[in-house]
């Protein structure tokens, strides 16, 4: 068992180095599991075991990650995820919950969570999602524009211009236009664009991704415009790079 006091380190003055991560869990058992999986891992690590506490901390306080129960006392983790982003957080949110339909999971990112963990895990599989989320935040942090050919795409505004017009996206739409741009003029198989986008294993008899590609190609891809998201039958989809 580890005291909270003992990892739980307020004071700004730590190297930057050493990536700072809020635990946000109420059951202070797995809290503290996940706490020490993380000391371990080089992490250094605050708890807190309810909803208002955990919102307190995390805006008070600079985190490059958090990790967050579903279902907290005082303010769940839903509404915590709203209001961390009112607040201006952009700290990237790894959920953690033993809810594990796949609406409990969608319900959570939609909401906000970049990722979703579903209890029991594996501790080595805490480390890498943590991993990841760190290592996807640093990229887009470091920049701020993608543009293929007369596309472009504002990562800070979250905002797509085609041809000296704005283009309202959805969020997901967002993301997949991103995803797409990022890996322009490659082939991204339907099976890829879904775990790398939507982040679940693919299931083959799902249209998916064949509606919000349909969609996105609508509002990208307008009269008298060059095509750039085109189909490979069979295959899957590509952003065209002249």
């Amino acid at each position: 068992m580890i005291a909270p006091d003992l990892i739980d380190n307020d004071n700004d003055s730590a190297a930057p180095s050493v990536p700072r991560v809020l635990v946000i869990e109420d059951d202070r058992e797995t809290a503290e599991e996940i706490a020490a999986c993380l000391s371990a891992s080089g992490y250094e690590v605050a708890m807190r075991f309810d909803g208002p506490t955990g919102l307190e901390a995390a805006t008070s306080q600079r985190f490059d990650a958090i990790t967050l129960d579903r279902m907290l006392p005082g303010l769940d983790g839903l509404a915590l995820i709203k209001a961390l982003h009112d607040a201006g957080s952009d700290a990237p949110v790894l959920m953690v919950s033993a809810l594990s339909d796949v609406d409990d999971r969608v319900d959570g990112l939609r909401a906000g969570g970049d990722d979703y963990l579903i209890k029991p895990f594996a501790p080595k599989e805490l480390v890498a999602r943590l991993e990841v989320l760190l290592r996807r935040h640093r990229r887009s942090g470091a920049e701020v524009r993608l543009q293929v050919a007369d596309l472009e795409l504002d990562l800070v505004k979250h905002e797509a211009i085609r041809n000296g017009r704005s283009i309202e996206l959805l969020p997901m739409e967002f993301q997949l236009l991103e995803f797409m741009m990022r890996n322009a003029g490659q082939l991204l198989t339907r099976r890829m664009i879904f775990e790398k986008v939507w982040e679940y294993y693919f299931d083959p008899g799902t249209n998916l991704i064949n509606v919000h590609v349909g969609k996105l190609r609508r509002k990208i891809d307008g009269p008298g415009l060059l095509p750039l998201i085109r189909t490979e039958r069979g295959q899957g989809y590509m952003l065209y790079a002249p």
